[in-house]
């Protein structure tokens, strides 16, 4: 299994509009510059895409993604959702067929009102998008292994929750983004994972993700052999912010590829 971070910046990315002068990061450490958030999951030769931010085009040049074969939304927030239009590319690449989306049903609302000339078996014509919209369920079982979902608390959404288990090797990803928190339930599903990556927005809290502390709380309880955190804003400057982490504990950048 291969897990490409596309992007790990919060919903307005690093830098932002206007930063502060004084903010405290080093943005000529190109690990601290940060679209928005996404990850590319490759599972025994299957291409998984979860969520599309703004940026999604030059993510998947810049990454050299040759595919898509299933797109996971993991909720409808405009940081996640924005660049669908882009898998377009994807659906053709498919022969022109739609690409599966699978997410909540409040998501696929947003995607039905944002994307609807979307929504359908084959794309208009080649070089337009078709999503075939799908709920996500709890446990997916493909022939290259199963992908489990969980519900997160984001504030007044959820945010569906992944754990990637590959049949050919039995690595295990559990992939957490935009949570206010752990559940019981989440933290069970991915415990003992060959990676986890956590929601850790900035050293702050906030009322929809979690900030550093808790998402080192969470990593100490998930005990997973290696903990990634992502969706960062300016807050966290890369080489500074790191040397408090714990051991196998890591801020994830653009572009960071790691073989599970």
């Amino acid at each position: 299994m291969q897990l490409i971070f596309l992007g790990t910046g919060t919903s307005q990315g690093v830098p932002m509009i206007a930063q502060n002068a004084d903010a405290p990061i080093d943005m000529a450490n190109p690990k601290n510059w940060r679209t928005r958030s996404s990850v590319h999951v490759v599972m025994d030769g299957l291409h998984i895409q979860v969520d599309a931010a703004q940026e999604m085009r030059l993510q998947c040049i810049r990454e050299k993604i040759p595919a898509i074969d299933l797109f996971i939304l993991t909720h409808g927030h405009a940081d996640h959702i924005l660049g669908m239009d882009d898998l377009r590319r994807y659906c053709d690449l498919k022969g022109g067929s739609a690409l599966p989306v699978y997410s909540t049903v409040e998501a696929l609302e947003r995607v039905r009102a944002i994307f609807p000339y979307a929504v359908r078996e084959k794309p208009i014509s080649n070089g337009y998008p078709a999503f075939s919209l799908h709920e996500m369920p709890a446990r997916m079982e493909l022939e290259q292994g199963t992908i489990e979902a969980t519900p997160l608390p984001h504030g007044q959404v959820e945010t569906i929750g992944l754990v990637f288990t590959e049949k050919s090797s039995g690595a295990r990803l559990a992939y957490y983004t935009d949570c206010a928190e752990i559940t019981p339930v989440a933290e069970e599903l991915a415990r003992g994972a060959d990676v986890a990556v956590l929601d850790a927005l900035r050293p702050r809290e906030h009322p929809t993700h979690m900030n550093t502390a808790k998402a080192l709380a969470a990593a100490e309880r998930i005990k997973a052999k290696n903990t990634f955190f992502t969706h960062m804003t300016y807050d966290i400057d890369y080489e500074s912010s790191s040397k408090s982490l714990p051991t196998n504990v890591y801020y994830a950048w653009d572009g960071l590829r790691i073989d599970i």
